[in-house]
């Protein structure tokens, strides 16, 4: 009688001790299983966070290179006006004034030689071109590829436009390179004085020179249609 009291005993103590252990083990894989959702449901949130941040740096950047390719596109546009001469221009470099020559002619000797000619001009053009001018004007009016210089009577029309002198010409670019240019021994210079004409050079660091006014088109040249696909792909490019 008291093996089997003792016995309900154990088995009783037995049966708490498993029922806590599967309590326990119960509380502990729900505590799990609570942390495991949980820890899903935080990556879950990080995740979504960090697309969100990566969509809005997407579209950013995308905004970033759109603006790069615009600026870049007006930057190109700009040094190209520059270069075709539709831009108003400053910097440093040279003025020259011409005059006609102030010493009368010999008897039976030509009084052309004493006065200035478009050929004069054109000389001092392509000396400072050839010594790196960046832009020159010549009484107001820009010289460009396009731009024409002629006699027109007792006068000089440049761009189809007329004047008399004095004619100053203002070219930007190194000032003393733009000089020694003009100055060189034999040079256009040399040969004015020779025969009077006068000449009143100076270096300035504040030279203006205006945009071309005159029109441009092109009635008979057209591009080539491979250049022309070519320098649309490469803007679409940049």
């Amino acid at each position: 009688m008291f093996a089997n009291k003792h016995a309900k005993i154990l088995i009783a103590l037995v049966c708490a001790v498993l029922g806590f252990m599967l309590a326990t083990q119960f509380k502990t894989t729900e505590r799990q299983k609570t942390i495991n959702i949980q820890r899903a449901e935080d990556l879950s949130d990080r995740l979504k966070a960090v697309e969100k941040e990566r969509d809005e740096l997407s579209k950013e950047l995308e905004k970033l290179q759109a603006k790069a390719g615009n600026e870049v596109v007006a930057s190109e546009i700009v040094r190209l006006k520059a270069f075709a001469g539709d831009l108003e221009m400053r910097g440093k470099g040279i003025k020259l004034v011409l005059d006609d020559s102030k010493i009368a002619s010999k008897p039976g000797e030509n009084p052309n030689l004493y006065i200035i000619h478009d050929d004069d001009l054109l000389r001092v053009i392509n000396e400072l071109r050839a010594a790196g001018a960046e832009a020159i004007a010549i009484n107001g009016e820009r010289i460009v590829a396009m731009s024409e210089i002629r006699c027109a009577g007792p006068t000089l029309s440049v761009n189809n436009n007329r004047s008399a002198p004095p004619y100053e010409i203002k070219a930007i670019g190194n000032p003393n390179n733009l000089e020694s240019a003009l100055k060189l021994r034999g040079g256009v210079l040399e040969n004015f004085k020779f025969w009077g004409i006068q000449a009143d050079l100076s270096q300035s660091d504040d030279i203006e020179i205006p945009a071309f006014k005159g029109r441009r088109s092109f009635e008979y040249a057209k591009v080539v249609e491979e250049q022309a696909s070519d320098a649309k792909k490469g803007a679409a490019e940049k």
